[in-house]
């Protein structure tokens, strides 16, 4: 039976845990947490697909991320937890459901780890030529497990700065391309609407690409409702963090891809080899700016390998202190995790042997490992916000602090949404792998759930 633990105060669940987050942590990791390495890697391949049709794919899944923030900013302002989305799974649904949901996004946290100190690693690699791309993630991968063993507070301060410096590029980029199409950048000529007039370059099939590529760009946003259970007031950062999130995704997001298109070919080479940002800045012709923005994408993956690592080690703790892992995982020292921590960077260790042994194909071998994690997750989601908001609304109508707009329709929209994103997926030859594999992983983890809590009940 799923427990409801409705009368509960809606304080943060992990007590042994620190409380070292602080607001500007919070408020930061939000707004930086947006930005993430899927917006500034990925977006190419998706432009190269899609033309100028990105920005509409931006928009329809920026509109389904919305949704799922809203129901997740509701479940954790309602019962905050470092477990976040799992916790509500196994309160909603019942633990095998929490069980699946954290582990498959621990899995997913995890690669992503290795993925991103790859991507790191051929940044710094081609700046300084003749340098082992293995050495490189070693080393990231030494730092960002130290500084997350340490406090939570390193890795708030980390998140801080990490997200300013994000924040603070990608706002001049907004404001040179926004004056670049205006013609009032000096030593730039506006293009006008010239690169728009073939909206749709490759039809349908192109969008579809392209609205793939962009639903998994906003894979990340999850991380500030795990951290706001060590923050110093959980519920009103996840309201804070949930209430901004529309405006946050309209303009980094949708609003870089239309000035990107606007500006540069879509069909450019330079957008999938430099990276649109690079691109569009080489274009302008503004000195050493593409270097720059080089700068910053290497930031975003750092940002993320951190935030990745502090994830999904307080995602294994949390469902360890539900009894739904081994006990050991569940040790905390120095109000830290540490072992979940060391745990949760394994895989990032590893991925410095793969990229020694298989530089070529470990990252796309590691992408189809996890393609489709973050739709299970977002299912799970809005299944236990179907669940839990009636029995809130009934039982503790005053923990609904956030309050999913148009309940329970838009949460049907935002489901019948993520079917949608499943089917196209099934249809494209380069996302089906990834849906088989997440399938069967989620499959095998539903089985092991099932079978941990019946024998969990039977001790």
């Amino acid at each position: 039976m799923p427990s409801s633990n409705i009368g509960t105060p809606p304080q943060a669940d992990d007590v042994s845990l620190s409380h070292g987050l602080k607001q500007r942590h919070l408020s930061m990791i939000a707004l930086g947490g947006v930005i993430g390495a899927g917006l500034f890697v990925g977006s190419g391949a998706g432009i190269a697909a899609a033309g100028p049709s990105i920005v509409l794919a931006y928009t329809l899944s920026g509109l389904l991320v919305m949704l799922v923030m809203r129901m997740l900013g509701e479940m954790s302002a309602a019962y905050p937890s470092s477990g976040s989305f799992s916790a509500h799974a196994e309160r909603a649904i019942g633990p095998w459901a929490g069980f699946t949901a954290g582990w498959s996004f621990w899995v997913l946290l995890c690669t992503a780890v290795g993925l991103e100190g790859i991507g790191a690693a051929k940044i710094v690699s081609g700046w300084l030529p003749g340098t082992p791309e293995w050495a490189w993630v070693a080393l990231f991968m030494v730092v960002f497990c130290g500084a997350n063993l340490a406090a939570v507070k390193n890795f708030g301060e980390f998140e801080f700065w990490f997200a300013a410096l994000k924040v603070g590029a990608i706002t001049l980029f907004l404001v040179l391309g926004v004056l670049a199409i205006a013609g009032v950048l000096p030593g730039s000529d506006s293009p006008g609407a010239s690169h728009l007039t073939d909206f749709f370059p490759n039809g349908g099939e192109g969008l579809v690409i392209g609205l793939l590529a962009s639903v998994f760009a906003y894979g990340g946003l999850e991380t500030v409702t795990i951290a706001a259970a060590e923050s110093e007031d959980p519920v009103k950062g996840v309201a804070s963090a949930v209430r901004t999130a529309m405006w946050r995704i309209a303009l980094f997001y949708i609003g870089s891809m239309a000035v990107i298109v606007t500006l540069v070919p879509w069909d450019s080479k330079e957008v999938v080899e430099k990276g649109p940002y690079v691109a569009t800045l080489d274009t302008l012709g503004i000195p050493g700016a593409g270097r720059l923005m080089n700068v910053v994408v290497l930031v975003a993956l750092l940002s993320a390998m951190n935030a990745n690592i502090y994830g999904s080690s307080r995602i294994a703790y949390s469902l360890v202190e539900r009894g739904q892992g081994p006990k050991v995982l569940g040790r905390v020292s120095g109000r830290v995790p540490r072992i979940a921590v060391l745990a949760s960077s394994v895989f990032g260790f590893v991925c410095v042997l793969l990229s020694y042994w298989r530089p070529d194909d470990v990252f796309s071998w590691l992408l189809n490992m996890i393609g489709a994690v973050i739709l299970v997750v977002w299912i799970f989601i809005a299944v236990s916000q179907l669940r839990l908001r009636s029995r809130l609304q009934r039982e503790a109508p005053e923990k609904l602090v956030v309050r999913m707009w148009m309940f329970p329709w838009l949460t049907w929209v935002a489901l019948a949404g993520m079917a949608t994103v499943l089917v196209l997926m099934a249809r494209e030859p380069d996302t089906r792998v990834q849906l088989y594999s997440t399938g069967g992983m989620t499959l095998f983890l539903a089985v092991v759930g099932y079978a941990w809590q019946k024998a969990r009940a039977r001790t």
